[in-house]
């Protein structure tokens, strides 16, 4: 009789876990078991959420030799940094089985074995949960096309001290081609179609394209950037890059007085970043179809152009664009006073002579200032500033023309926003906003957000 109740407690108890397992996330992951140096292979990922619903990652760590470019990602953000392969939804979908999918690449010079293995890790309402995906053993056959000397075991490549390629070969595929410009139908608007083959670059990049006056444009598939027209001048921003290696995006121009020309003077540049540093390239036009989904012509097309020469963002902010939190020129203009010469004081210095020391210095990387005013004339900024009760230290800087005034310096913006609402409250200056920067260059406040991953206050 003792002996049947054991067994029903027994059963009882796995009925009981297995009633608590239910709402458990799974993994399963595909992978081949052997592979080749040099060549490419798949990881497919099934994850059966179970009750995850709100934010979750899964994460995987390759070695060193390996890399990684999503083909599947649904609804996720994914990213390949220091080794770490990231699947991350803010929202899980609603599917009960998702599948995920990347690709990796095998340095040509390796051999050996690697263990991959995983973790999905989820919020069940208060407390965090971490199911781990069971490891698989890969095997890397050598390449028969590189030197035998030069072939290393995986698990020594991961002592040796890596080298960083330079900027200039981890960019020497990156490419942006315009189509040249063509009517759209029988209308006078005209479509422009623009190729990025992005290379090595994931994440915050931006198209910049200067149009003739006389234009307007409309996106018309901007592939998950942020578009913008002003001031003559189109925008594609981009936090991630698609998946693709090569994709196209696109916008219309529309001629206000609906005459169009035949052939259009566009300059436009490509930002993308490289080892945390942003590189320019100049967008290049060929009379090429881009509406042509054959991989092989594109590539043909990327071949034929020579490989980009790079540039960074000019540190002097006299020769950049003009940008900020809203549309004004920058805060309250300053109003200049004038008199005869034999009126000044023989103490008083030229007001150019008291801006030197006040200049605003470059920074390195993304950072915020709050502009106080701005005027077409320089004034004695001491002075000036000690009159609406700033003892802080108040830089100039000379913008298109304008003498611009800004205070602090804030890598978050949330910091920048509080000194401002601060600002307003303490001083008669009611119209101060957030100014951005990027290596001493203006920036919207939307591509600094983007480029620290930082949010938006109000």
């Amino acid at each position: 009789m003792l002996k049947y109740f054991g067994l029903l407690l027994n059963l009882l108890g796995v009925l009981f876990l297995n009633f608590f397992s239910i709402g458990d996330a799974s993994l399963t992951m595909s992978v081949p078991r052997e592979v080749t140096a040099g060549m490419e292979f798949d990881v497919s990922v099934t994850l059966k959420k179970g009750q995850a619903e709100s934010f979750a990652r899964f994460q995987q760590e390759l070695p060193r030799g390996l890399t990684a470019q999503v083909t599947t990602n649904p609804n996720a953000s994914f990213a390949f940094e220091d080794q770490k392969v990231k699947f991350i939804w803010l929202r899980l979908p609603a599917d009960e089985e998702i599948k995920l999918s990347y690709r990796v690449r095998v340095d040509e010079r390796l051999k050996g074995n690697f263990s991959l293995a995983g973790a999905f890790s989820y919020i069940d309402g208060n407390e965090r949960k971490t199911v781990d995906l069971a490891p698989s053993n890969i095997s890397i056959r050598p390449s028969s096309k590189i030197d035998p000397n030069l072939i290393v075991d995986i698990s020594e490549y991961q002592q040796m001290i890596p080298v960083q390629p330079p900027v200039s070969l981890l960019a020497s595929n990156v490419r942006c081609i315009r189509q040249t410009p063509y009517f759209i139908d029988q209308s006078n608007d005209m479509r422009v179609n623009i190729l990025v083959n992005k290379g090595s670059t994931e994440k915050f990049a931006k198209i910049e394209e200067v149009i003739p006056a006389g234009y307007s444009a409309e996106a018309i598939n901007p592939r998950d950037a942020i578009f913008t027209f002003k001031d003559n001048t189109v925008k594609f921003l981009w936090m991630n890059l698609p998946p693709e290696e090569r994709f196209v995006v696109n916008y219309k121009l529309l001629p206000e007085d609906d005459k169009g020309k035949v052939e259009l003077p566009l300059k436009g540049t490509f930002s993308f970043i490289l080892n945390g540093s942003t590189q320019v390239i100049d967008i290049v036009q060929r009379d090429a179809d881009f509406n042509n989904p054959d991989p092989r012509y594109l590539d043909g097309i990327i071949s034929s152009v020579p490989a980009p020469k790079l540039s960074t963002p000019s540190a002097t902010p006299a020769i950049s664009s003009t940008y900020t939190e809203t549309d004004a020129e920058g805060g309250r203009e300053i109003a200049v006073q004038y008199r005869k010469i034999e009126d000044k004081p023989r103490f008083a210095k030229k007001v150019e002579e008291l801006d030197v020391s006040y200049m605003l210095e470059p920074e390195e990387g993304v950072y915020y200032r709050v502009q106080l005013a701005a005027g077409h004339r320089p004034v004695d900024i001491k002075r000036y500033f000690r009159r609406l009760n700033i003892s802080e230290d108040v830089r100039t800087e000379k913008h298109e023309g304008w003498y611009k005034y800004s205070i602090g310096s804030f890598t978050e913006y949330k910091e920048a926003r509080d000194y401002r609402v601060k600002i307003w409250n303490t001083t008669p200056i009611d119209d101060a906003f957030v100014a951005a920067y990027n290596n001493g260059v203006r920036i919207t406040v939307q591509e600094a957000l983007m480029i620290t991953n930082q949010k938006w206050y109000k």
